[in-house]
């Protein structure tokens, strides 16, 4: 992509004047929060301090920066994948328009993969092309688009930004890096960097997962990329190697190298445009020159220096090289927390026999937290230390729908599915009601859809899982699906009555275990 054409004509000038003005205006006028890099560990983007680094992790000269650049851009300028994104920003004049596409594709490609997120991409920017579509949007109909793309808090604060640019900026894009992580929403140093060099063509390094894994193989950076001196480190590499003259083209192109060729598990090294400047590349060169000559322990290439004080960048002495994983000796796989685990029984509660189609009830989440706002089936949380849950199931549904007879709960599966931070089972159950409840009753932040309105609802993918193992074992429906036995979550099975307990709260219909792939987690 070329860099973006500079504004033409006083009008254009006048009109680029008062933005910036305006941006003065509103950043002095306010003790803006600093916001950490989105996409990656949160940690102090400027932060003095005395750390042992080896020259050998960095560019030294302007030949190697110049060679790393023209041939990363070279390769992108051949091989790049041609995405709705690119088109719509290729063609795009207006800056704004431009800026408003790349910040919604960069919040959409935040933990979630290209293939996912095309068609999502594609049916939003039909929906709200501009900054002003989206803002006269509802959170509802942003839920609903957004349903199944995962971490829904991203669309929500998309349209947070939409609205605030239209209200307080006068409907302009904030022009720099350091202006939009600023003033948007959910914008950290990595998504404003993103739009400032893509969209306005100003030099601003990026740092994302994919760049972390390209810069630590280049450069052979074995230490733990979340701590706050290799993320300072990284991030001054991206923005010593930016290219000015192309810095949106230069940032996705690193990007797509790590996306394509130089990725986490089986890199395509030898179709890497910068593979004669990696030093993780050189390492396992030396390691078959050495074995084919039986020189091992001398290396006649360049390495950190062993004899001084350990190097902060170099991998940990109890983490040395290991030889049969290559390149993949690098980035170093930062230890993470286990999910902690929960449980929760929901109830899929419908009306066969309603007018105009059987109905099932959603009820809305609240809006703040986890899934904030969207619609879920009745559920409670399940503690096996206590002996009444059913109860507890059966009055939240009562709740919504008014009194239901004690005792026809039927346990249909569980499914299991992984948030960010949480393992949630659910245990699965459904009730028929044989009357009808009137929809026009039904209580605020409750309503009864058809089952083709639930599917195109502000539903996360855990609700579509739950209802497949439902839909599964209604009469006529999916025919032949798996039946086993249902297991117990590790959470219950600590207590020896753990499996009695979930017994005796509900009467089973069919003990299933339907299995479900996992998607992204949301």
């Amino acid at each position: 992509m070329k860099k973006p054409r500079a504004a033409v004509g006083s009008g254009h000038r006048k009109q680029a004047a008062s933005q910036k003005e305006r941006e003065k205006r509103v950043l002095s006028s306010k003790q803006a929060k600093p916001s950490a890099p989105d996409g990656l560990a949160r940690q102090p983007e400027e932060v003095e301090m005395q750390v042992s680094i080896s020259p050998y992790h960095l560019f030294r000269d302007t030949a190697e920066v110049t060679a790393f650049r023209g041939n990363l851009l070279s390769w992108y300028d051949q091989e790049k994948r041609d995405l709705p994104w690119r088109r719509w920003v290729e063609h795009e004049v207006d800056l704004d328009k431009r800026a408003y596409a790349v910040w919604v594709s960069e919040v959409m490609l935040q933990q979630t993969q290209v293939a996912t997120v095309i068609n999502y991409y594609t049916r939003w920017m039909q929906k709200w092309p501009t900054l002003q579509d989206l803002a006269s949007a509802s959170l509802e109909e942003v839920n609903e688009l957004w349903a199944g793309l995962g971490y829904y808090s991203r669309g929500r604060r998309l349209q947070e930004g939409a609205r605030k640019i239209v209200e307080e900026l006068g409907g302009h894009m904030p022009r720099t890096a350091e202006a939009l992580k600023q003033l948007l929403p959910g914008v950290g140093r990595y998504t404003a960097g993103a739009i400032a060099s893509i969209a306005f063509g100003q030099a601003a390094g990026v740092v994302d997962g994919n760049v972390v894994r390209v810069l630590c193989r280049v450069r052979a950076i074995g230490a733990d990329p979340s701590s706050t001196v290799v993320s300072q480190q990284l991030w001054s590499l991206a923005q010593q190697l930016v290219d000015p003259a192309r810095p949106g083209d230069f940032n996705q192109a690193a990007m797509e190298l790590g996306a394509t060729v130089c990725t986490p598990q089986h890199p395509h090294c030898s179709q890497c445009p910068v593979q004669g400047l990696c030093r993780a590349h050189q390492k396992v060169e030396q390691e078959h020159l050495s074995t084919s000559q039986h020189l091992l322990g001398s290396p006649n290439i360049e390495e950190c220096a062993p004899n001084t004080e350990q190097c902060q960048l170099c991998p940990p002495l109890t983490k040395p090289w290991d030889p049969t994983l290559g390149v993949t000796n690098f980035p170093r796989k930062a230890s993470r927390k286990p999910p902690r685990e929960e449980c929760s029984a929901t109830c899929i509660l419908e009306q066969p026999k309603a007018l105009g189609g059987a109905r099932i009830l959603l009820v809305q989440r609240p809006k703040s937290g986890l899934l904030a706002g969207l619609w879920e089936f009745p559920s409670v949380t399940l503690e096996p230390s206590e002996k009444h849950q059913h109860k507890a199931l059966l009055q939240e549904l009562q709740n919504w729908a008014g009194p239901l007879p004690e005792g026809c709960l039927q346990h249909f599966g569980e499914v299991v599915h992984i948030f960010s931070h949480i393992k949630l089972t659910y245990q699965v159950y459904g009730l028929a009601m044989e009357g009808q409840i009137p929809v026009t009753s039904t209580p605020p932040g409750s309503r009864w859809v058809t089952r083709e309105e639930f599917r195109t609802a502000a539903v996360s993918t855990a609700m579509k899982k739950v209802f497949r193992v439902y839909e599964g074992q209604q009469p006529g429906t999916c025919k032949g699906s798996k039946r086993s036995q249902v297991t117990t979550p590790s959470s219950w099975k600590k207590t020896s009555r753990g499996q009695q307990v979930l017994d005796s709260f509900f009467r089973p219909h069919i003990s299933t275990n339907v299995p479900i792939p996992n998607t992204a987690a949301e």
